[in-house]
Parts: C-alpha cells; structure tokens; sequence
C-alpha cells in the first residue's frame, strides 16, 4: 500500500520543497484548499481532501477533514483489529501529517480586527488533525513547524523516522495546540469587561526567543520567552545590532532600565546595576543626558546597563565608548553612532524603535508551588496629585523636582530612598531592611551635593529619624506616600527643619 501524507498549512513556508521531497520518496500527498492549490500550481502531485472523503468543502471551508476516512486514517494503530477495520471501510492508513492552523494571532493583533473576523480564524480542523496525530505518534509523524521540514525530510531519507522522534514531534504537536487556544482565551476573556481578571484558570502562552548560555548564575539553565502581549518597545522585541549574547541578568536589567526611562518625556538617560538605577538624569539632549546620569554614579555605571529614550546620534555614542558597559538599549541610532558604538565588540547594542507610553501589563512573580499575578505598576503622579503637608510650600522648581525623584523611586527595590537635583539622581539607597540605612545610603553617595536636593521615599515614614538626617544632609523637600501612624512627628520633623513635604498617597514598594 503506498504511503500517504496529509498536508494543510496555513503558514506555507518551505511548503514546496517540503512536499516535493515527499513525492520524490513516494508519498501519496492529500491536501486541502489553499494548500492544495499551491502545491497543485507547482506541479506536485495531490489529491483534494474531497477525493479521500467522498464529500465537499461545506460550511465556507469550516468542514472538510472532519471526517472518518481521515480521522480514521490518522489514529489507527498498526495492529491486527485496527488495520482489519480500515481495510473493511477501505480507508487508507495516513503515516504523515504536516498542519499548522488558522492564523488567530495575527489576526487579532490587527488594530482593526472584529470579533467576527477574530470567530473565523479558530480553527478547528486543524487542531483536530494535530492532536490525533500526536496521540497516535507510535505509528505517525506529526510536523506543525515549517523550520523541521529539512531536518523531517532528512530523517526519512535516512531511514530515521523512529518512534522517539514522533514522539518529539508529538511533544511539539501538543505545545503548538495548547498556545493555540490559550491565544484565543486570553483574547476573548480580554473582551469581556465583566469578566474576571484573574480567572479561575489562567495559562500564559509564550514563545521562546533564544536558549541563555545560564540563568542569575552558571549552574543555572535559563530561557527567553516572549509573551504574546508584548509591547512593540519592549526587551522581548528589541533587535541587537551587536555584541555579545544577552545573558539572563542583561535582560532582567536591561528591562529595568528600559522601563525606568520611558517613563520620561524630556530627553532621557537610565544606568541600571543590578536592577536599580544608578544614576538617571534628563538633558537638553542624549549626550547631555548620558553625561549627567554617568556623573552621577561613576562607580556603580562600570559594568552597567544604559537606556536611552531618544535616537543615540554621535557625540552621545562617542561618550558610551569611553567606559565599560554591558549593553546600550534606545530607541534608534544614527549610522555614525552604530559604527562608534561597534568598536566595542561585546558591547550588546540593542534597539526598540519608538518608546510607547509605559501602560499596565500582567506581572508575574513565581514562587516555590505556585505563582503571583498582579496589575504592573504603571500609576503616575503629577502636581495636582500632591498634597502639602507641611507650614512651607514646596516652589515650583521643587515640584518639578519632587515629580522626577518619584519617577525614579517607583522603579528602586524597597525600602527606597532617592536624593535628586537639577533633573539628575545624586543618591540612591535601594533594597535595605530600614529605611534609614536606605537615606543613609544616598546622603553619603550624594555628598554635599545633596545640599538644595530633594528626597522621594516609596513608602512612608515610620519615624521621624530619616527626616532629621535629610535635614542634616541639606535636604530641602521631601515627597512620600504618608499613611503612617506617626505621620504627625514627621511632618513635625519637616517644618522644625524648615523641609517641605508633600504626600502622594500611595506607595511604591518593588521586591
């Protein structure tokens, strides 16, 4: 009996070769409507999907292999009783099934998709056909990726196609249908605004972007995953013009550091170590900007990660080069900043296009057993939103001031404390267990410069004591959260001091 395969794709990449090589080795190919044609075109040849099962393309297309002498054909087993069957209802055994399905993703990543567009691209057929594939991998190859078609190929020629590879495939198979519906249940879930937004189920689909040499350390294995909700400027969509691999820490800082700047409208500069930012300034330009933020922290920006939130021109990227870093993220760069910023062979260049207003994702925090969903960060403060607490007003240059530290302290792991001047960080105490060892941190990172500085706390003060060293360090206005019990001794504090200080009323806390 001659061999027979099965082919539907909705992504024909490869699809010609693919199919030529399986004629070649003598494979009776099946398809259906558009596959059919093209391969049909080429003049392979084919049989239509109608020829096997003795009945038309009804419904618009939405039935045409739901149907026994295909289903049969793919999910029975090579045994006595099995083949008696097919032989009694003269269906032929299907020992290759090449499908990938309707392209949901794409379509309803369109900014004009309807949902009765987002109906008619689920498929059903499709996954119908992949998973019995799967299930009966001991005698069927399954391929729901037009990349393995070379390597599917060569397998057969090779005589190779053995049951541990199905069974890859099958594995393959199964991950491919599972992402497949979890795309189209997030997206209609995403529909409903009475639905709940963490439902009872929640399945996070992902693709793989690339294997990581090693995760935080070197005996760790690690993996990139991009979500199907990623922003366009994101990490996970950002090109790499140069450099080395990005590491497992390179993309944890890197995206710090990149979502820390977009949150600035004025020309940006962001140096992330270790996740907290290091030193962040804006400037009458990139140059400028990258300048004050270096100055910032000299120390702690060798070996650091830069985000920049305009395109990096040549007098910006020729100050990058003089120092050590780990990776350069922007929006765009000049010719003549690429070709600079090329000189340094390691350095990992990595471009997003067009920075999109910081706006809330899902973020996930797993934990042994388990893992934490919750709404991203992404609330904002402005003037209107402070309220004075203390004798003195804060000046409008403090405001402004104020409104800048808090930017950069919502983005610094608790307990956190940022002393700014002039649009430029001069202290940063992140990740303490007090909140004074933070501020103590900062004052003595920010020297006498912190003298006219202001000060941003993520949470509030639960005592008088990090007033009384902003005091003494020259602070000359504070913003935090205020909801403490003892919020009266601080702003005592602040107006013994002559400090002003203004409450957000709401926090920060990053862990």
């Amino acid at each position: 009996m001659k061999k027979r395969a099965l082919i539907s794709v909705s992504d024909k990449t490869g699809l010609l070769d693919f199919a030529a090589a399986l004629a070649r080795l003598d494979y009776e190919i099946v398809s259906t409507g558009g596959t059919y044609k093209a391969i049909k075109e080429a003049g392979i040849p084919v049989t239509y999907v109608t020829e096997v099962t003795g009945f038309p393309e009804i419904l618009d297309g939405r039935v045409k292999t739901l149907n026994p002498y295909i289903h049969g054909g793919i999910l029975a087993m090579r045994t006595p009783g099995h083949l008696a069957q097919l032989e009694e209802h003269e269906i032929t055994p299907i020992d290759i099934v090449a499908v990938n399905l309707y392209p949901f993703r794409q379509t309803v990543a369109k900014p004009d998709v309807t949902l009765e567009d987002a109906i008619e691209n689920i498929d059903i057929g499709g996954p119908t056909m992949v998973r019995s594939a799967a299930k009966n991998h001991k005698y069927v190859a399954i391929v729901v990726d037009p990349a393995r078609y070379p390597e599917f190929i060569e397998k057969l020629e090779k005589g190779e196609m053995d049951e541990a590879y199905r069974f890859d495939l099958a594995r393959a198979a199964f991950r491919h249908t599972a992402e497949y519906d979890a795309y189209i249940s997030r997206y209609l879930d995403n529909l409903e605004p009475k639905a709940p937004k963490f439902p009872a189920g929640l399945v996070l689909p992902g693709e793989k972007v690339m294997d990581l040499r090693y995760g935080e350390n070197p005996h760790q294995t690690a993996a990139f995953y991009r979500m199907s909700d990623a922003m366009k400027s994101s990490i996970a969509n950002a090109k790499q013009y140069g450099g080395k691999e990005l590491s497992f820490n390179n993309i944890v800082d890197i995206n710090a550091a990149l979502e820390l700047v977009r949150e600035f409208d004025k020309p940006a500069c962001v140096i992330v170590k270790h996740t907290n930012p290091c030193g962040t300034a804006t400037g009458t330009d990139m140059q400028d900007a990258y300048t004050k933020a270096f100055a910032a922290d000299p120390v702690s920006a060798f070996g650091g990660i830069v985000a920049l939130n305009r395109e990096v021109d040549e007098l910006c990227a020729h100050e990058l080069v003089k120092t050590f870093l780990e990776a350069v993220i922007a929006p765009a760069y000049s010719p003549k900043a690429l070709a600079i910023l090329a000189g340094k062979k390691n350095l990992r260049v990595m471009e997003t296009g067009e920075l999109e207003p910081a706006t809330a994702y899902m973020d996930i925090k797993r934990v042994n057993g388990g893992f934490l969903v919750q709404d991203s960060d992404a609330k904002t403060v402005t003037e209107a939103d402070l309220r004075c607490v203390t004798k003195r007003q804060p000046t409008e240059a403090e405001i402004a001031e104020l409104l800048f530290a808090w930017k950069i302290v919502k983005h610094t792991k608790s307990n956190a404390i940022v002393v700014t001047k002039d649009n430029q960080s001069l202290g940063v105490g992140a990740g303490q267990m007090n909140r004074v060892g933070s501020a103590e941190i900062a004052f003595k990172q920010g020297g006498e410069k912190c003298k006219g500085a202001v000060l941003a706390s993520d949470a509030f003060f639960p005592f008088r004591d990090t007033i009384d060293a902003a005091a003494a360090a020259g602070i000359t206005a504070i913003i935090q959260p205020g909801g403490s019990i003892r919020d009266d001794e601080s702003i005592l504090a602040a107006d013994e001091h002559g400090i002003a200080m203004v409450f957000t009323d709401f926090r920060h806390f990053k862990h």
